[in-house]
C-alpha cells in the first residue's frame, strides 16, 4: 500500500502525455448522437483527469476508483481555487472509493464511462462479467456505456519494445514487461525514482510498481455485454469511428441500455 501511495503522487506527472482530450471528444461525439447525459459514472477515475473536465462542462459526475490515494489527489485538484473558478456550468463531482465489479450509486445514471484501458486491469473473465452486470444495473434505460480496452496487439507491442526509460529531473523510471502469450496477459514492472524536494541536489525516493493487464477477444467482450443485457453495441478503434483491423491498438465499445 505504501508504494501505491507513492505512485499516486507521481501519477499525473507520468500521465501528462496521455490523450485525455481525445477520450473526452470521443465521448462527446457519441453523446451528441445517442443522447447527452446529465449524470455520469466514471469507472477507474484515478485522479479525475476525465471526470473533472466533464464536471466543469455541467455534468453530475461520480468518480469511482478502488485506490483511495488517487481519489484524494483528484479531490484536491477539484477543490483547488482554479478548479472552483471553472464550475460556472453548474456541474458537480462526487468521489467514491468502490470496486468497479460491484459499484453502486443511490440512483441510476445516464452514462457510464471507463477509459484509459481500465478494464484490461480485470485479469479474470468473471471480473469483466461482474463489471458489465453492475454497469447494466447502474444505468438508466437508454443510457450509454462507453469504454476502451487495449487490443492484444498493443500488449504484444509493449513486450516487443520494452524496456522503456523515462528520465526527467523530478521523476524517472525504468519499465520492463513480461508477456504471457497463453493468457494474453502482460506484467509491467516499474522502478520509479521521484525527487523529494524542488531544488537541485535533492534526494530521490525509489519505489517499485507492478501492473498487470490482460487482453480479451472483442467477440467475447461483445458476447458478455449481450448477456448482461446490452443489445445495441458498436465497436470502433483508436479514437475513430472506424471498424477495428489487425493493426488496431485500442478498441472502443459503445453500448446502449
Amino acid at each position: 500500500m505504501e508504494a501505491y501511495q507513492q505512485f499516486a503522487t507521481v501519477y499525473d506527472r507520468l500521465m501528462e502525455d496521455m490523450p485525455y482530450p481525445q477520450w473526452l471528444q470521443f465521448a462527446q461525439d457519441c453523446w451528441e448522437r445517442l443522447g447527452m447525459p446529465k449524470t455520469i459514472a466514471d469507472l477507474g477515475a484515478g485522479t479525475g483527469s476525465i471526470a473533472i473536465p466533464l464536471a466543469q462542462k455541467g455534468h453530475e459526475v461520480y468518480a469511482i476508483d478502488l485506490a483511495a490515494d488517487m481519489l484524494t489527489i483528484g479531490r484536491a485538484k477539484w477543490e483547488s481555487q482554479p478548479q472552483r473558478a471553472l464550475r460556472a456550468e453548474g456541474g458537480s463531482l462526487h468521489w467514491l472509493e468502490q470496486d468497479m465489479r460491484e459499484w453502486e450509486l443511490p440512483k441510476q445514471v445516464d452514462a457510464v464511462i471507463s477509459f484509459c484501458d481500465c478494464l484490461n486491469y480485470l485479469t479474470e473473465p468473471e471480473d469483466v462479467v461482474e463489471t458489465f452486470q453492475a454497469t447494466w444495473e447502474g444505468l438508466a434505460p437508454g443510457g450509454t456505456f462507453l469504454f476502451d480496452v487495449h487490443a492484444k496487439r498493443q500488449l504484444e507491442r509493449y513486450a516487443a519494445e520494452q524496456p522503456f526509460v523515462f528520465d526527467e529531473q523530478d521523476v524517472a523510471y525504468i519499465w520492463v514487461s513480461d508477456y504471457d502469450e497463453e493468457r494474453e496477459e502482460i506484467e509491467h514492472h516499474l522502478t520509479i525514482f521521484a525527487r523529494e524536494g524542488q531544488h537541485g541536489g535533492a534526494k530521490y525516493t525509489r519505489f517499485e510498481e507492478v501492473h498487470v493487464q490482460r487482453a480479451y477477444d472483442p467477440r467475447w467482450l461483445e458476447a458478455q455485454l449481450r448477456k448482461a443485457g446490452f443489445s445495441h453495441i458498436e465497436l470502433y478503434a483508436d479514437f475513430t469511428f472506424d471498424a477495428p483491423n489487425p493493426q488496431s491498438e485500442r478498441l472502443f465499445f459503445v453500448c446502449v441500455k
